[in-house]
């Protein structure tokens, strides 16, 4: 016989396994495995790689001829200004650092813009580009009248995809990208913009479209244009790469302005992170042009409304540095200058990447090096291609045949072209 105490332990025992038993189903036991991330996938292979003369071209960072990160003297005096003039670390409003949005404006705009004169462009600062496309997808869910899907290129920067759908918009894609001619579809493009809904929502790259660096001529870019204003679409331009493109932050800034000039009220996402080379310090901003100071009040507000559950406000470090440069005359002229100097070095790998592969007695067209543009090129090598380059030559980037022009330099631009040569001919 068991005692009733010993059979109150047993049943108690038994209550104690039983709840084990629940609590070790863990809520997230159904969580699938995510796919792993391209780009960092090709890092730690590059990192484990031991060949003493392996290229990474993958990173989307720019780097310097000894492919070092590389920090801009101009941002260093800045920020050295910034601890020297022993500011708060007060919180800056929801929408940013005032200084800071009012120089991000001027820079992109221009200094003659008519909507900035006239108190039309409402902005925010943002957590740099990809905070800027968040905030601007979400602002169009909520608030665009139309419907809610937005147009991307074919490629486009993969995390374009993933930013609109996470803000509730849905997308879909356009010719950009022609692998035969590895250059612009523009014939595909324009068609595919004049078949949209009328009021389609239509992502543009204003400068160094990643990941093709291949961007339209100012006369395609009117045509564009047309095209838009024909269909009533909606420009939302994503300007991650200001001067660092063409070394010149007007002509950069080309499209957006010809849009505005036509009469398009475009939505605009910035960066400071190419330009400045403030990468983790993650500054942007992002804008709309609206028809009237009242109605810049109005989108403001909601675009307070819209951040402060985000993020509350944004981080004011980098903001001071990036107003700093902007602000001051002496460093933004040395800015302009170190900015030129760093698309000047990718326009040099790029001819010399060129220079060599012809020399090699390449049979290739490798033209399309020369005329894209930006931090990345697409060589229009095979899948196949890219991982013997990988295997066989430990030089390492992404499938699709993209490289990052920033991780070239004068001393291994020689064996790269001959790694080039010998998976491609």
């Amino acid at each position: 016989m068991i005692s009733s105490r010993a059979a109150v332990r047993h049943i108690s025992a038994r209550r104690i396994t039983a709840v084990s038993a629940v609590r070790a189903a863990s809520a997230w036991s159904k969580v699938p495995q995510g796919p792993p991330d391209a780009i960092l996938g090709i890092t730690e292979a590059f990192k484990a790689d031991s060949h003493p003369e392996k290229i990474n071209l993958g990173v989307g960072a720019y780097r310097d001829d000894s492919a070092k990160p590389y920090v801009l003297p101009s941002v260093k005096a800045a920020e050295k200004h910034v601890v020297d003039s022993n500011l708060n670390k007060e919180y800056a409003g929801i929408t940013g650092v005032p200084e800071f949005t009012a120089a991000a404006a001027r820079l992109a705009y221009g200094e003659d813009s008519k909507p900035l004169k006239e108190g039309r462009i409402v902005i925010t600062q943002s957590i740099s580009g990809t905070g800027a496309l968040r905030i601007g997808g979400a602002f169009l869910q909520r608030h665009y009248p139309h419907a809610k899907t937005i147009y991307i290129p074919t490629p486009s920067w993969a995390n374009h995809n993933a930013v609109f759908s996470d803000s509730g918009l849905k997308v879909e894609k356009y010719r950009y990208y022609n692998k035969d001619t590895i250059g612009l579809d523009f014939d595909g493009m324009i068609e595919d913009i004049k078949k949209m809904p009328k009021n389609s929502i239509v992502l543009l790259h204003a400068c160094a479209h990643n990941p093709t660096g291949v961007d339209p001529t100012p006369e395609q870019w009117k045509a564009i244009s047309d095209a838009v204003k024909a269909g009533d679409h909606f420009p939302f331009f994503d300007m991650a790469y200001q001067g660092f493109a063409s070394g010149d932050t007007v002509q950069d800034a080309f499209a957006l302005r010809y849009f505005i000039e036509q009469g398009h009220l475009p939505a605009l996402c910035q960066s400071f992170a190419k330009n400045m080379g403030l990468y983790g310090e993650r500054v942007g901003a992002f804008s709309l042009v609206t028809e009237s100071t009242e109605e810049k009040k109005r989108v403001d507000s909601q675009l307070k409304i819209l951040v402060r559950p985000l993020y509350s406000n944004p981080p004011i470090h980098g903001a001071r540095i990036a107003l700093t440069v902007l602000n001051d005359a002496a460093l933004n002229k040395q800015w302009l200058g170190e900015v030129k100097g760093m698309a000047d070095r990718i326009i040099k790998m790029r001819a010399l990447l060129k220079d060599n592969l012809e020399k090699l007695g390449s049979k290739h067209d490798w033209s399309h090096i020369t005329s894209q543009i930006g931090m990345f090129a697409y060589t229009g090598l095979s899948a196949e291609q890219m991982d013997k380059l990988a295997k066989d030559h430990s030089v390492y980037a992404t499938k699709d045949g993209r490289i990052s022009v920033a991780g070239i330099t004068s001393g291994n631009v020689k064996r790269l072209a001959e790694a080039i040569y010998k998976v491609a001919g």
